[in-house]
């Protein structure tokens, strides 16, 4: 696809996809070869997600990452995939303030990301953000930086028309996405309907306007199994199949063998055999 980069390009091309109906497909990818695969795929998002840190980093929680870790990211992942749009998270308490959050979004936007992301009902944050020409997606339902409860949210009416408002508000702020996490599909849907920004869902049923999956997950590199993730791979005994197949020929001498290695010339050979080094 056409590079999008830029705030307001960005914001044109999901808002035209989803005035057309074309559901988004939105991926995880924190480093340069998996970026490449999503790309050659044709993914038409990349998220860099504050996910790295519990899924790459070993971070206890999402409150670990630090802007320096997804700036590294950003960078890896835009060498990986030049074309594609990327969407950056602004890690946890990088966005307390306006002057905040335009500054840390100025950084990620400068790493490579087209678009910044971040967590709650704050649309003072969505507008001073837009106001500056950086394209910013909003991210309600569960909100992995703040939630220690990773529990369905909207469950109730009170719920739903609070995420409902929220959604409204921030749409009216300005977004250009919003993920929307972990909620009931009847409220994605509605939620849908009810603002022009694209919804992208995770574990949020089949009505909102793209989805999202963590690519550890999708390729099952990750133990815990997800109600709402699908495993298109189950990688993680191929890896370790294939490093124990690695430390035992190591180990036995069978690897490496002749057919891995590399010779000196003959006459290269013979005379350093005969020097006196």
């Amino acid at each position: 696809m056409a590079n999008v980069t830029g705030g307001m390009d960005t914001k044109a091309h999901f808002l035209d996809m989803k005035r057309q109906g074309r559901p988004i497909a939105v991926l995880t990818a924190y480093d340069f070869p998996t970026a490449k695969a999503e790309a050659t795929a044709g993914v038409d998002l990349i998220l860099v997600g504050d996910s790295v840190g519990t899924n790459l980093l070993g971070y206890a929680s999402e409150q670990e990452v630090r802007l320096e870790d997804i700036v590294h990211h950003v960078r890896a992942v835009r060498r990986g995939a030049p074309q594609t749009p990327i969407l950056a998270d602004l890690p946890y308490r990088t966005y307390e303030t306006t002057d905040a959050a335009v500054a840390n979004a100025q950084v990620l936007r400068a790493a490579g990301a087209d678009m910044v992301k971040f967590e709650g009902a704050r649309p003072e944050i969505a507008a001073a953000l837009a106001a500056t020409g950086i394209a910013v997606g909003g991210h309600l339902g569960l909100e992995p930086q703040t939630h220690t409860d990773k529990r369905l949210r909207g469950r109730t009416a009170e719920e739903a028309a609070r995420l409902l408002n929220d959604a409204v508000a921030l749409d009216k702020a300005g977004i250009a996405m919003l993920v929307l996490e972990l909620i009931p599909e009847e409220v994605a849907a509605r939620l849908a309907r009810a603002i022009a920004a694209p919804t992208i869902g995770i574990g949020a049923g089949r009505f909102t306007d793209g989805q999202v999956l963590v690519v550890t997950d999708l390729l099952g590199l990750t133990g815990t199994r997800f109600r709402h993730n699908r495993r298109y791979a189950d990688l993680a005994p191929l890896i370790e199949t294939a490093v124990s197949d690695y430390v035992r020929d190591v180990r036995s001498h069978a690897f490496p063998t002749a057919a891995n290695s590399f010779a000196m010339p003959k006459d290269a050979r013979l005379a350093f055999e005969s020097s006196d080094g």
